[in-house]
């Protein structure tokens, strides 16, 4: 399926008073409260976030399969539903661009790959299909790296999504599209998913917010690995209690996930006012000096901690043992790749980008051996974080080790003199807290002098997600980072940006380092 242009409508006379431009920067909540009331319609919405994808998409290259017609025919069905008073789910007339790697319905779904360029799948993936149920209406696909492998979005069918922010850096990834989209106005609400820091490296990049739930609290279907704890789906917003919105949509038991928990999604709808006074903050820089982290982004967390101390939180500095987490998330990550991609080695192994080959190869060569290792420091390694969590109420810590770094970069070559072996190493901040099987949130914490956002990762105990949202969501309205969206001028760059479908580096390979 190709991308649907996008056509230009005579707005009805009911519209031609309202603020169209406006409504790409209000928040969800907003929008639906907004379109209940029948202050806009479903219309305006989709037609103004239409508008705001032609107006800069070109530039920041997040939305790379647009659905516009389609989209529109769904919003008169949406406000035909609100002029009948017929029943409105909570994202009713919400436009949502879902991320390249979830399957959608009739609509392309290319994982980032020449090898699924016209893959079009027969049905929605569950998150898709709970979003859809809700009154959500989709207006595409955003920009993924190759099969999601990397926190940095470009791939040879698309090329590369560019930061907002500064079109010469990186948005991140895996979910760069969404988060950029987000940034811009393209969409208010964004999927995700996170197995190495996918929600949570694109958010702090993007001055957005991304959630890496507990693992089962967002249930995934279909799933080659239903059982596993490594990957998980989660939300995507502009402020915190949008992200909330969502997850309360998308979370929830289903009876094809074995791990799927119980509590139903209504119990992140609500307000996520807390009195924070007396709660135990642990905050770690580096994680007990685990890992290297930028200047830059040192600097920019440092009033962090004055911010929680002054909502009444008691912070000092720690970390829970994180010995092995390293091997636990390397080796499992290899088995994953193999067992979901293993068979492109032998068809396809010249076709796809090379570090993803040397990925699903690491997953080959893994022994018995090596899976029980991992299993036993797995399970060691969880109980020292549960008792950790025993002592403190949250452990806070850099999102990413580094600012959006630019945008013909595999990866960074360094982090603060310290060189990267792999395009893992710089990520480190944001996989080690991925299996300890804790929710994480990224949430805006500043920007850089050269103006590029750095993000806070709030990670709370194993399924103590709404306690992470809560802390999130006090920081957020103390601190107001994520107001800050991103200059228009910046989107209309006088340099060369790559199109839409021009290949990233020299002959669609890898850019050399």
């Amino acid at each position: 399926m190709s991308p649907e242009p996008h056509r230009a409508r005579e707005p009805h006379d009911a519209e031609k008073t309202s603020d169209a431009p406006g409504l790409v920067h209000r928040t969800a909540r907003e929008l639906a409260a907004g379109i209940r009331a029948r202050e806009f319609s479903a219309r305006e919405v989709v037609q103004a976030h239409l508008d705001r994808i032609e107006q800069v998409n070109g530039a920041v290259n997040a939305v790379v399969t647009l659905v516009a017609e389609r989209a529109l025919d769904e919003a008169h069905t949406a406000d035909e539903a609100t002029a009948h008073g017929e029943p409105l789910g909570p994202l009713h007339g919400l436009p949502v661009a879902h991320k390249d790697t979830h399957d959608t319905c009739g609509i392309r779904t290319t994982y980032g790959t020449p090898l699924l360029a016209d893959h079009v799948p027969e049905r929605d993936e569950l998150i898709v299909e709970r979003i859809r149920a809700a009154g959500a209406i989709t207006i595409g696909k955003t920009n993924v790296p190759e099969f999601a492998a990397g926190s940095h979005t470009v791939n040879p069918l698309f090329g590369a999504t560019r930061n907002p922010y500064d079109l010469r850096r990186s948005a991140g990834g895996s979910s760069g599209g969404a988060a950029a989209a987000l940034a811009c106005g393209m969409h208010p609400l964004a999927d995700g998913s996170d197995m190495g820091g996918s929600l949570r490296n694109p958010a702090s990049f993007c001055n957005v917010v991304g959630l890496r739930p507990s693992p089962g609290r967002v249930p995934s279907w279909p799933d080659t690995a239903p059982w596993s704890t490594m990957a998980v789906q989660g939300p995507m917003a502009r402020t915190v209690a949008d992200a909330a919105l969502l997850l309360s949509v998308v979370a929830g038991p289903d009876p094809r996930s074995p791990i799927a928990l119980e509590t139903p999604g209504s119990a992140f709808g609500g307000s996520l006012d807390r009195d924070l006074t007396g709660l135990r903050i642990a905050w770690s820089p580096d994680l007990g000096g685990a890992v290297p982290v930028d200047r830059e982004v040192r600097e920019v967390l440092a009033p962090a901690v004055a911010a929680f101390a002054a909502l009444g939180c008691v912070v000092e500095e720690a970390c829970p043992d994180l010995s092995g987490a390293d091997e636990v998330f390397r080796t499992f990550r290899a088995w994953q790749f193999h067992l979901s991609l293993g068979a492109l080695l032998e068809t396809a192994a010249d076709r796809i980008k090379p570090s993803l080959v040397r990925n699903i190869r690491q997953g080959a060569t893994l022994t018995g051996a090596d899976l029980e290792r991992a299993t036993v420091r797995h399970g060691a390694l969880f109980h020292r974080v549960r008792e950790f969590f025993e002592r403190y109420d949250a452990l806070v810590l850099p999102t990413s080790q580094v600012p959006p770094f630019p945008v013909e970069r595999e990866y960074p070559d360094e982090v603060e003199g310290v060189p990267t072996t792999d395009y893992l190493d710089w990520m480190r901040s944001a996989y080690l807290v991925s299996v300890t099987g804790s929710p994480a949130l990224s949430v805006p914490a500043g920007f850089t002098p050269g103006g590029l956002p750095v993000g806070v990762q709030i990670v709370g105990p194993h399924r103590g997600d709404l306690r992470v949202l809560q802390i999130g969501h006090a920081f957020e309205r103390a601190t107001r980072h994520g107001e800050r969206r991103p200059d228009d001028g910046v989107m209309r760059p006088g340099g060369r940006v790559l199109g839409r479908h021009e290949p990233f580096g020299a002959s669609g390979q890898e850019p050399r380092r």
